[in-house]
């Protein structure tokens, strides 16, 4: 009798122990500094709160000590790697910038679920450095993207392409050659090139011959 009741004590504080240790929520945070706005490579964290008060956190970005070995995590697009996801930029775009994270362990062996949502590209425009063009120069076609994190950074041919109505485009170099005088203008248009409703357009004006 005494042996039975002492198996249904440590059953019982067992039961309690893993009950008290119970997974509630698991938060997902993506590094800013890592200018996911740009880059592919993503360096995330893994906050995990349990039912008893206690949250540990994953290394490397949160710098705790729940290590990733312990936990597979599964993105929606892309693929995830030791605290890193790897983005697929054409399909975050489908789903609009929202990776759902599939997440399992030992702790946790029917998965839960987390969100992490990445700062999307609203527009593109175009900033010249100057204000017409100058024939026989080549000339920049800056091109800014303006994201909902509030970041304006600068875009080149790896995420744009170039249409003009006039001259010759060498890479982001426009170029008008000195014996093209009939030309006054051109106009210019550029288009992401992982999502085509994004475009921005331009005209600029030829620098006359007497300037």
């Amino acid at each position: 009798m005494k042996s039975f009741l002492t198996i249904l004590f440590t059953c019982l504080s067992s039961l309690a122990l893993c009950q008290q240790k119970e997974v509630k929520a698991i938060k997902a945070i993506y590094d800013s500094s890592s200018l996911p706005e740009l880059y592919n490579k993503i360096p995330i964290g893994l906050s995990i709160s349990y039912t008893n008060g206690e949250v540990r956190n994953t290394p490397g970005f949160l710098r705790g000590n729940y290590n990733w070995n312990r936990i597979k995590v599964v993105p929606s697009s892309g693929t995830f790697q030791n605290g890193y996801l790897l983005l697929d930029r054409k399909a975050l775009i489908s789903q609009n910038y929202t990776i759902h994270l599939t997440i399992t362990s030992t702790e946790i062996p029917q998965s839960m679920t987390a969100d992490i949502l990445l700062p999307k590209l609203d527009s593109i425009r175009f900033h010249h450095y100057a204000d017409s063009l100058k024939r026989g120069f080549r000339y920049y076609l800056n091109v800014e993207g303006i994201y909902s994190s509030g970041k304006i950074f600068p875009l080149d041919t790896s995420a744009l392409s170039f249409e003009v109505s006039e001259g010759k485009l060498l890479g982001q170099d426009l170029l008008i050659n000195n014996n093209e005088t009939s030309i006054q203008s051109i106009n210019a248009t550029a288009t992401y090139k992982n999502d085509e409703r994004l475009k921005a357009l331009t005209t600029i004006p030829v620098k006359k011959l007497n300037e």
